[in-house]
């Protein structure tokens, strides 16, 4: 199994390096009382790591090829556990509350898994990703450069990066160096559940141009005259020609509630 190909089409880059692995796992703070998910266990280095702290280990493997080697590999042990499916289509309500996430993502899943984590009603206490450094990046992004990507996980998670983890040392490289997304649930949701999709879509109609300013991404994705939109930015202290990406949490939930 050493020897398996690593398949391009499933964006598989296989990390062996146990120090690098091991270095993910302490800063996941994994102990014997999680119950931990691992996407893509792959050749499962991560796994065996991450069954050492004692947690409970789902492993969600979707490559039917690899499913033999792992369960050969680790079906003795108690705290193992191996899915064969698609994480995307994987139900996280049956997970205890207060489980982490800790994985090497496949590069193509990202944004969809990301969207999941913001999305999901039985969200983990705290998520451990080697993504892309560029989405990593950007999820922990502040103002002046946030984007839709960090609104939408911020109002979830508090979003921090982790271990940066350069290309060449992946089995294939992949083009782009690697960096480990940490994110913790908030207490409370930034924003209530109900108005969740209505803010998202504000937050979305106000980054609809890139270089644009509120008052004319605003007027154009909210379908609201250009005037008003002027008229309530001053009114909120919030300048009609800024950009989106120079507004804090804070001051789109103010123009969402004055919208609403």
């Amino acid at each position: 199994m050493s020897e398996y190909i690593p398949k391009k089409s499933l964006g598989q880059h296989w990390l062996n390096d146990v120090d690098t692995l091991d270095a993910i796992v302490k800063g996941a703070g994994v102990t014997a009382n999680d119950t931990v998910v691992e996407i893509g266990p792959g050749l499962g280095t991560l796994t065996k790591l991450l069954l050492a702290t004692g947690a409970q280990v789902i492993a969600i493997e979707f490559d039917e090829s690899l499913l033999g080697h792992l369960r050969a590999k680790y079906a003795h042990q108690p705290n193992f556990q191996l899915v064969h499916g698609d994480v995307l289509n994987y139900d996280f309500s049956q997970l205890p509350k207060d489980y982490k996430i800790v994985a090497n993502i496949p590069y193509y899943l990202t944004s969809q898994l990301l969207r999941i984590l913001s999305d999901m009603p039985n969200k983990p206490i705290s998520a451990d990703l080697l993504m892309q450094k560029e989405v990593t990046e950007r999820v922990c992004s502040n103002p002046p450069d946030m984007s839709i990507l960090a609104v939408a996980m911020q109002i979830e998670y508090s979003a921090t990066a982790g271990l940066f983890v350069a290309a060449k040392m992946f089995t294939p490289p992949p083009k782009v160096d690697s960096l480990v997304l940490h994110v913790e649930r908030l207490a409370k949701s930034f924003i209530a559940e109900d108005n969740k999709k209505d803010f998202m879509r504000v937050v979305k109609a106000g980054f609809s141009a890139k270089r644009k300013m509120l008052r004319n991404t605003l007027n154009a994705g909210l379908k609201m005259p250009k005037e008003d939109v002027e008229n309530l930015l001053n009114k909120l202290q919030i300048e009609p020609t800024r950009r989106a990406e120079t507004l804090s949490l804070d001051e789109w939930q103010l123009l969402f509630k004055n919208l609403k």
